[in-house]
């Protein structure tokens, strides 16, 4: 009876369940201890933050054009990272990759200008499109490691590299999201990359808030209303990206025929008010606040 006793106490301390005894209810809904997945303050209300967004082509921050508009105006300092120079996305074949990294970095200027974001809060590393989950990672975080140290983000927008599974992702999409949280990681270790802190003058630095795009419904836990003047102005910022959304994907034209344009402004209106909630269109992410390691779990690990 005695050693029955002693393995009944190893067992309860080791956590694990035993036949016939009741266990106590899992009511954490999927949810890491010591996490947050509403803010504090809703999003539409942030103000005085810094954003670091991050993507692997120019116009993946489209995702959150309304939402950035509207922290824009709130007074929030916002940065954008892309991770390649899009170079390759294109079936024109005049094109070259030359050409359309020049016309994609104009595309997304413009894009930013439209939404208020100065373009020197614009930040490409200059990775080949199609290439990245082939480039040197420790390099690529890196760099990453480097501009978060040196912006010092509150908050980091992301691809959603997956909540308690790997999401589906087409190539650059999946290797940004994964490399993004990875840099998100290591930039609060001093003693990674610590020549960026002993010899640049950077401090290390933890990111609080994450805010993910992209995400499968299911894990989706934030809306965001973009109603207004934000839905507009996402409208104008995804429309300058016309080397992937016109005709000048097949034939490129730095300027749409009149006809076309019209027909180009309303096909991309009605996108950005497809998703609405009560009448108002919105933008959904996954929120997550907490340490960068706990980014993609659910309770109990994978």
């Amino acid at each position: 009876m005695r050693s029955f006793s002693v393995l009944l106490a190893l067992l309860l301390i080791g956590g694990m369940p035993l036949p016939g005894l009741a266990q106590e209810a899992d009511t954490t809904g999927g949810i890491p201890s010591g996490t947050a997945t509403q803010p504090d303050t809703p999003i539409e209300q942030w103000s005085g933050k810094t954003i670091l967004v991050t993507g692997a082509h120019p116009d993946d921050d489209g995702y959150a054009y309304g939402t950035l508009s509207r922290l824009q105006q709130n007074g929030n300092e916002i940065h954008v990272l892309i991770m390649t120079t899009g170079n390759v996305g294109t079936k024109d074949p005049d094109m070259t990759r030359t050409r359309l990294s020049q016309i994609r970095r104009e595309e997304e200027l413009e894009a930013l200008s439209a939404l208020g974001i100065p373009k020197d809060h614009y930040i490409n590393l200059g990775y080949t499109d199609g290439m990245l989950e082939f480039a040197d990672e420790e390099e690529v975080v890196k760099r990453l490691v480097r501009h978060i140290r040196t912006i010092q983000p509150d908050v980091l927008v992301s691809f959603d590299p997956g909540w308690g599974y790997q999401v589906w992702h087409k190539t650059d999409h999946r290797a940004a999201a994964y490399l993004s949280v990875d840099a998100a990681r290591a930039a609060e270790w001093r003693l990674l990359f610590p020549g960026q802190i002993n010899h640049q003058g950077l401090g290390a630095h933890r990111i609080e808030e994450y805010l993910f795009y992209d995400s499968p419904t299911e894990a989706q836990n934030v809306t965001v209303d973009i109603s207004g003047e934000h839905a507009e102005k996402k409208v104008q910022a995804v429309a300058a990206h016309k080397s992937q959304f016109s005709s000048a994907w097949r034939d490129y034209r730095p300027e749409l025929p009149p006809e076309e344009r019209s027909e180009y402004l309303q096909r991309i209106r009605e996108r950005v008010y497809a998703d609405s909630v009560n009448g108002k269109p919105v933008e959904r992410f996954r929120y997550y606040e907490g340490l960068p390691d706990g980014a993609g779990k659910r309770h109990g690990g994978y």
